[in-house]
């Protein structure tokens, strides 16, 4: 079990890894720069940090977000989510939260691959519970 002074020294890094991330964006389009980090365990126990930015498409319909990224890397590595970081630093700290969030999309996918008490960071926001971003989600 980590210290509260371990805890929040992870979110630090992870979202230090985010705002990283967010520097390989590829978005000519739109020019919004989003970085992702999830961290996971391996079946051994091993803590791995999985980045992912956001890659977008001249046909926007094609374009994925970064926390996609990062959650479809994790799994197909064999990883087990357990924690994600999300940076837009090309966001003022004075623009809405709501400029910040994970997309609807990106939501879902947090939703299917993630556990309903894992955390969901958020750059300039705060905190959240993974079933706190959408409280009635798709289920098959």
């Amino acid at each position: 079990m980590m210290s509260n002074d371990e805890i929040i020294a992870q979110n630090q890094f992870m979202l230090g890894l985010a705002r990283t991330a967010a520097t390989d964006a590829y978005c000519p389009h739109s020019k919004f720069h989003v970085g992702a980090c999830v961290f996971c365990k391996t079946i051994n126990g091993d803590k791995v940090y999985i980045q992912g930015c956001n890659i977008e498409n001249a046909s926007f319909g094609l374009t994925i977000c970064a926390e996609r990224v990062a959650i479809f890397n994790t799994i197909s590595q064999g990883l087990i989510p357990l924690k994600i970081a999300v940076s837009c630093p090309d966001i003022k700290e004075s623009d809405p939260d709501n400029y910040k969030m994970p997309c609807g999309a990106c939501r879902q996918v947090i939703i299917e691959h993630m556990k309903n008490d894992n955390i969901v960071l958020v750059d300039g926001v705060g905190e959240f519970f993974v079933k706190e971003l959408l409280p009635t989600p798709f289920k098959f």
